[in-house]
């Protein structure tokens, strides 16, 4: 055998081995992560046992569904819209059906979502009858020309794009009508949460999403964190995936998802160096918390709250749920 052709041998075997292209096609590494978040907050070890267990059924269920995705080969983005779009269908947490209301007493969305591997990203904002924001957040970054669509705007292009329309009070639960007052506390105390969805796919790709009905009794118009790309969520295959939740005005004036990315691609930061030094340097106690995966596949939650609702899935056989620990 040639010299040459031992070379180029070798090159075949490194990009096969390595989760490379190979003659356009991708081999996958054969590891994927998934990690999601129902927000962080102060939710108490004295609620009812069965509202306990339903918002960790619901975490549970939720990274099935992703599982699911991943294993069979599926794409990171795939699984975190379809995680998200899970919780916002379930009425335990802050997003989609369940959401918290604003001070005129009605729900308005958000919710953006990032590919790590080109960093197309979209996200939409203050929308009130789109059943699933985090799929209106992936058409607008994949059949507009846009990345962010708010408001009257945002629900047209929704319409265009075939999505399903609901009611605004759809948003609102039977129990949030009955009553209103006693779960505005609730709430403001942290019973529900944001919810964000991290992911690594099989071909080593990265992906990111976050979805929220934001502040309990806030503005009319208020936007968070969640729908602002490096603010409340951020995904680059050079890194990192990150998805945040929290006091979302401090998340946004100090660029927290990217100011992550930014440690790790310009210092050179492991993921939970760059994690723990970003909230050490930017946020306060009680203002939120993360969930983060790096391109390696390492996943790293960091919160300063109370409680923050999680759960992570790997390929290596990890699956756990947590509220407190």
């Amino acid at each position: 055998m040639s010299k040459s052709v031992l070379i180029v041998c070798l090159l075949i075997l490194m990009f096969t081995y390595s989760g490379f292209v190979s003659n356009g096609v991708q081999i996958p590494n054969k590891k994927y992560v998934l990690v999601i978040h129902g927000g962080a907050g102060a939710i108490s070890k004295n609620l009812p046992e069965e509202e306990i267990d339903a918002i960790k059924d619901g975490i549970s269920e939720a990274l099935e569904t992703g599982q699911e995705i991943l294993k069979k080969g599926g794409t990171a983005i795939d699984a975190v819209e379809a995680v998200i779009r899970y919780l916002e269908n379930n009425p335990n947490f802050n997003a989609g059906k369940g959401a918290v209301l604003t001070e005129e007493g009605i729900a308005e969305l958000d919710a953006s979502i990032m590919s790590g591997s080109d960093l197309s990203c979209g996200a939409v904002g203050n929308v009130k009858r789109v059943k699933n924001p985090i799929t209106l957040a992936r058409n607008v970054m994949e059949k507009s020309k846009h990345v962010l669509l708010v408001s009257d705007g945002a629900e047209k292009f929704a319409k265009e794009t075939g999505l399903e329309m609901v009611e605004s009070d759809y948003f609102i639960t039977p129990e949030m009508k009955k009553n209103y007052k006693k779960r505005m506390k609730e709430i403001e105390e942290g019973k529900k949460g944001t919810v964000g969805a991290v992911a690594l796919d099989l071909f080593g790709n990265l992906a990111a999403g976050t979805s929220t009905g934001g502040m309990m009794m806030k503005k009319s118009g208020r936007v968070g964190d969640s729908p602002i790309i490096g603010a409340g969520n951020y995904a680059n295959n050079k890194t990192v995936a990150i998805s945040c939740t929290g006091w979302g005005e401090k998340f946004i004036k100090n660029l927290i998802a990217y100011n992550v990315h930014a440690l790790m691609e310009y210092k050179g930061y492991s993921l939970k160096e760059a994690v723990v030094g970003t909230f050490n340097d930017k946020l306060s106690k009680n203002d939120g918390g993360l969930i983060s995966i790096d391109r390696d596949g390492n996943y790293y939650i960091h919160y300063n709250t109370m409680s923050m609702t999680r759960g992570v899935v790997t390929s290596e056989g990890r699956f756990e749920v947590k509220i407190w620990e």
